[in-house]
C-alpha cells in the first residue's frame, strides 16, 4: 500500500473548489460531456467572453470575499471533487471594529472574533467550509492555527456551534450543532432565540428541527438508526445522537412537553403537504 500524499491530496481538494472546477463539472453532469470536452468548452468560453467581461466587474465590497464552498446537503463521506459547490460571499473584516481588534489584541483574537460568523454566513448561503478553506482562502494561515483556534473557541463557548462541514456532515467528533439546536428547543427555546444564541438562520433552525420530528417519528414506527439516516440521508451518527436525544429527553417532563409540541406541529405540516399534492394532481 503506496504511502498518502497529503500535500497532493490538500491541493487537489483546493483545485476542486474553484469556478473553474464548478463550471467544468456543470458541463460534464449536464450535457453528459467527457472531462476533456468539458476542458474544450471552458477554454472557448475563455477566449471568446472573457475579452469582453469589463475587469474588475462584479467586485466584492470591501471586507468580503468570494468563495467557492461544498454545498451544505451533501453527504459525509462523499469526495470534494464529486460534491455539488456553491459560490458564497462572506465577511471577513467589517472595518473599524476589525482595525482596533488587530491592533489592540492581534491576529489570533481577530481570528477567533470572525471564525463562527464566517462559516454561519457561509451557511445561510447554502454551503459549508473546511478548515482547508479557512486557512487557504480566508485567513491565509496554516490549517493547525485554525484547529488551535476552533478548540479555544469551543472550550471558552460551549454552547456556540461552528457550522464547518466536518459538525454539519458529522464526518468529526464535536458534538454537532443541530444536536444543540433540537436541545434548546426541547427545552423551550423559541426560534428567535435560538437564532440569537447559535447564530443560524430562521430557516435553518426550521430546517433542522423538521429533520428531527422525522427522525422522532420514523423511531415511532420501530425503524433503526441505519434505516432512519437511509430514509432521510443523513449520517448515522447525527441519527444516532438524535435517538439518544429522544430518549433522554422522555425522562423529563418539560422536555417530553416540547417533544410532543414539535411531533404536533410537523404532522400538521405534513397533512398540509399532502392536501396540496393531492389539490395539483386534481387541477
Amino acid at each position: 500500500m503506496g504511502m498518502r500524499n497529503v500535500g497532493k491530496q490538500l491541493l487537489q481538494r483546493l483545485e476542486s473548489k474553484t469556478l473553474e472546477a464548478k463550471f467544468l463539472t456543470t458541463v460534464r453532469e449536464g450535457l453528459g460531456c467527457s472531462p476533456f470536452e468539458a476542458h474544450a468548452v471552458l477554454e472557448v468560453v475563455k477566449e471568446v467572453f472573457f475579452p469582453f467581461v469589463r475587469e474588475g466587474g462584479g467586485q466584492a465590497l470591501p471586507g468580503k470575499v468570494t468563495l467557492v464552498a461544498v454545498c451544505a446537503e451533501e453527504p459525509a463521506g462523499k469526495a470534494i471533487a464529486q460534491c455539488e459547490k456553491r459560490t458564497v460571499v462572506v465577511t471577513v473584516h467589517r472595518g473599524v471594529v476589525d482595525d482596533r481588534l488587530l491592533a489592540h489584541d492581534g491576529p489570533a483574537a481577530f481570528r477567533r472574533a470572525r471564525l463562527a460568523d464566517v462559516c454561519q454566513e457561509a451557511l445561510s448561503q447554502g454551503a459549508v467550509l473546511t478548515r482547508d478553506d479557512l486557512a487557504y482562502r480566508v485567513f491565509f494561515v496554516g490549517p493547525r492555527t485554525i484547529s488551535r483556534d476552533l478548540a479555544v473557541l469551543r472550550t471558552d463557548n460551549p454552547l456556540v456551534p461552528i457550522p464547518l462541514r466536518s459538525t454539519v456532515q458529522d464526518i468529526g467528533p464535536v458534538l454537532t450543532h443541530r444536536v444543540q439546536i433540537v436541545q434548546l428547543a426541547l427545552e423551550g427555546k423559541t426560534t428567535t432565540q435560538i437564532c440569537a444564541i447559535a447564530r443560524h438562520s430562521p430557516a435553518a433552525v426550521a430546517n433542522y428541527l423538521a429533520t428531527f420530528t422525522r427522525c422522532a417519528q420514523l423511531a415511532e414506527r420501530g425503524m433503526q438508526a441505519g434505516q432512519i439516516a437511509f430514509l432521510l440521508r443523513r449520517g448515522k451518527g447525527l441519527i444516532a445522537q438524535y435517538l439518544k436525544l429522544l430518549d433522554t429527553c422522555r425522562k423529563d417532563r418539560n422536555h417530553r412537553y416540547h417533544l410532543r409540541e414539535l411531533l404536533r406541529v410537523g404532522a400538521g405540516k405534513k397533512i398540509c403537504s399532502r392536501r396540496r399534492h393531492s389539490h395539483a394532481q386534481r387541477t
